[in-house]
């Protein structure tokens, strides 16, 4: 609140009009600190993101191939083979030393439950290497 002191009509009145210029101030300090801070608050949790890196995956004569298809069909080394064979084949292969990798390709719009019988095959017949095959990303994305 202002005063106004020296008055020429020698009243003493006091003026009632409030000053807004510190006010202003305090808004505008307020304004910069919390557009400085919201960006620091909106990152709270400290996370390492993974960087991106494809590596060719090297196919040995010993890995298996194992794919399926939309449909849930199977294929062993492009060779269509059904769920109690694919174990028995896996079992077979599993007793080789060292123990071959397998590399599963699942299609795109398969449903993941015909991917995890193969996956399931693989964990009970003791083979230890799964690896899943997929399309590299395209340049620049």
């Amino acid at each position: 609140m202002a005063m106004n002191i020296g008055q020429e009509s020698g009243e003493d009145d006091v003026l009632s009009a409030i000053n807004t210029t510190p006010l202003v101030d305090v808004m505008l300090v307020l304004l910069i600190i919390f557009l400085i801070t919201i960006p620091v608050v909106t990152h709270t949790v400290p996370v390492r993101l993974p960087k991106e890196t494809v590596t060719p995956l090297q196919t040995r004569p010993d890995s298996i191939e194992i794919a399926v298809d939309r449909n849930g069909a199977i294929f062993w080394n492009e060779k269509r083979i059904e769920l109690p064979a694919l174990t028995a084949q896996l079992q077979a292969a599993s007793q080789r030393q060292p123990q071959p990798e397998v590399h599963v390709r699942g299609d795109q719009r398969t449903h993941y439950e015909y991917v995890g019988r193969v996956v399931t095959a693989c964990e009970r017949v003791g083979i230890t290497k799964v690896s899943f095959i997929t399309q590299p990303p395209a340049r620049g994305q």
